[in-house]
């Protein structure tokens, strides 16, 4: 049995990977910010939810083998927003996108090593993390930037401990928070930057983070996967 800790589960890429789990021989403990049916509630804008979530998670499947984060904000941050909600702007999204997800990593490294044994980490970041994002979203991108650094530098780190780590960097992907985003920027035009002709779907993303969960090479361990129809290749 595989034990599972899925954040970020309940809409858009999260709840397509919680899909994609579904199969004998995984047991999976799902977060969202709100409880719902299957879902343990964390919300990650709140000081010590991602260990209470950790807790949870290790309660509820009696050990975690892998810890996939998700979960995510994206939410326009204008420059001539008043100092203070930039300010406070950035801060909630750096605080839910990369430090709540480094909390779960910290976590879940300790815990292996303790144990002495192995585990995965799958990080589902973002093109942007690469090519940047909207002049309202610095903190998106930033973020996810952040999260390519710590799986690579987590890779490095434990690899020898039996512990892998995977990234994951999605271009626009059909979900309600990019049809918002796709919309809002012009919709079709948008979509000519894609060569493919069209944003990924969460199923794809899920492909590749089961991939790595369950069946990518040790040796893979650092990669950061790309899924946005060649908008942006490295």
């Amino acid at each position: 049995m595989i034990r599972i800790l899925l954040t970020g589960a309940s809409r858009g890429i999260g709840a397509a990977i919680r899909t994609a789990l579904d199969q004998p021989g995984i047991a999976l403990a799902a977060q969202a910010t709100r409880a719902a049916p299957g879902l343990i509630a964390a919300d990650f804008a709140e000081a010590g939810a991602p260990a209470a979530l950790w807790q949870a998670a290790l309660a509820a499947l009696g050990d975690v083998d892998v810890l996939i984060n998700n979960a995510g904000v994206f939410e326009a941050n204008p420059i001539d927003a008043d100092d203070a909600d930039w300010a406070a702007g950035w801060a909630r999204t750096m605080h839910v996108n990369l430090t709540a997800s480094a909390e779960l990593c910290r976590h879940a490294v300790r815990h292996w090593r303790a144990q002495g044994r192995g585990g995965r980490i799958v990080n589902i970041a973002s093109r942007a993390a690469y090519r940047g994002d909207s002049p309202d979203h610095w903190h998106y991108a930033a973020s996810k930037a952040g999260m390519v650094a710590m799986t690579k530098t987590i890779a490095r780190g434990y690899a020898r401990d039996g512990i892998y780590a995977f990234a994951i960097c999605p271009g626009f992907t059909m979900t309600g928070m990019a049809e918002d985003y796709l919309a809002s920027r012009g919709g079709n035009k948008l979509l000519a930057d894609i060569p493919l002709g069209k944003v990924a779907d969460p199923a794809e993303v899920a492909v590749m983070a089961r991939f790595c969960a369950l069946e990518a090479p040790p040796s893979m361990t650092g990669a950061v996967l790309d899924v946005n129809g060649a908008s942006y290749v490295r």
